[in-house]
């Protein structure tokens, strides 16, 4: 996968490819010859001169800015600082401390470096497209919207040898368990969420997005630990789906030996069981004994997506082995691993990307939590 190493503020000559505009009929251009004209252009504080184009279609005027990450920033320079701090398990008012700004001005770069990270993901897959040669181990991670009332899980596939995650999938469901008689009140006047078909419907949604990645002339190795949800979902595709199962097995008190059962299903999922551990460890928000719940279910998947591209891209594979290749070299995607500049290096058009629909919802933030009266959509023209 091709993708440049200077970003796009420091380019000293930039020629645009296609015309940012979503109404313009060249925004979706894949082959050269899109047609612009110098139109000036204007200084900043930190640019002395930023070139500026007349698209010569829509007759509307852009500038180089408009294929940056930064775009419409006053201050570009926290989005290193903050993908990396956020990744790092900081606060959003850590952050701002940190860096002396204010903290909703990280909440904000939270949700637009979550966009990017999603967008990055989709532009990736498709470069994958027809080429999966390695069996997906798929899992649900666990974590709470909100509140404890409020579980869902997230489907994360990952590749057996080369740790890629191949997707995020959210999956709302209904609280289980053993709950009190208070508790159980609280949650009947908890009002109704959307659960988008739980874990069956998330199931099927990442089996289909893996499909595409496969290539047609054999089928698809999944291995899972024996959730039915899974079942369903390969049993859906017929012959195209290989379905290797390792139910979960009953664990005795702690220092009990392990079973040969067990050893089998911690060997078979232990690229995904790593990813879950390491969820755990860097998010603080994601961890078991925790009151620092994420609040919406769009910034919670946008963290997710943020962290996705960091394990793929920009990790190590494993640090505790002289293994200093990243998933995405594994894989053939990247030549050699990535730090956060080269992530930002330029900005992706949600219009130019082969998006997965329930990515497009969570990118428009239409997924709702209805405990909040405040549920604030993406919804800017110019800065879609």
């Amino acid at each position: 996968m091709h993708w440049p190493k200077i970003p796009v503020e420091r380019l000293r000559f930039f020629s645009p490819r296609f015309c940012p505009w979503l109404e313009c009929p060249e925004h979706t251009r894949r082959t050269p010859g899109y047609r612009f004209r110098q139109h000036g252009s204007y200084a900043t504080r930190r640019r002395s001169a930023v070139p500026r184009f007349l698209c010569c279609t829509c007759r509307r005027t852009f500038s180089r800015q408009s294929f940056a990450v930064s775009y419409y920033l006053k201050r570009p320079e926290l989005l290193v600082p903050v993908a990396a701090g956020l990744q790092a398990g900081s606060a959003h008012r850590q952050l701002a401390r940190t860096l002396g700004c204010a903290h909703s001005t990280v909440t904000r770069l939270s949700a637009r470096l979550g966009r990017h990270a999603m967008l990055l993901s989709a532009h990736s897959l498709q470069h994958l497209e027809g080429h999966l040669a390695e069996p997906v181990v798929l899992d649900h991670f666990e974590t709470f919207e909100f509140t404890q009332d409020f579980p869902f899980g997230v489907a994360t596939p990952v590749g057996r040898d080369s740790w890629f995650v191949y997707g995020l999938d959210p999956a709302p469901h209904l609280r289980t368990g053993k709950r009190s008689t208070t508790q159980q009140a609280r949650l009947e006047r908890r009002p109704r969420r959307i659960l988008h078909g739980g874990y069956e419907s998330s199931s099927i949604r990442i089996v289909d997005l893996l499909l595409q990645l496969a290539p047609p002339s054999r089928p698809l190795h999944l291995v899972g630990d024996g959730h039915p949800a899974y079942d369903r979902a390969a049993e859906r595709n017929g012959n195209r789906v290989s379905l290797q199962r390792f139910p979960n097995p009953r664990r005795g008190p702690k220092g009990t030996p392990r079973s040969a059962a067990m050893l089998a299903r911690d060997r078979a999922m232990f690229p995904v069981d790593s990813l879950h551990a390491l969820l755990r460890h860097t998010l603080a928000h994601h961890r078991r004994e925790t009151i620092a719940f994420g609040r919406r279910v769009n910034a919670l998947m946008e963290r997710l997506f943020l962290t996705m591209v960091w394990r793929n891209f920009v990790k190590w594979r494993s640090e505790r082995k002289p293994d200093r290749t990243s998933p995405a070299m594994q894989i053939g995607l990247a030549g050699e691993r990535w730090n956060w500049r080269r992530v930002l290096a330029r900005r992706l058009f949600p219009g130019r990307e082969k998006v997965p629909p329930v990515w497009r919802e969570l990118y428009r933030r239409d997924w709702v939590t209805p405990v909040l009266r405040s549920n604030v959509q993406h919804r800017l023209v110019q800065a879609y």
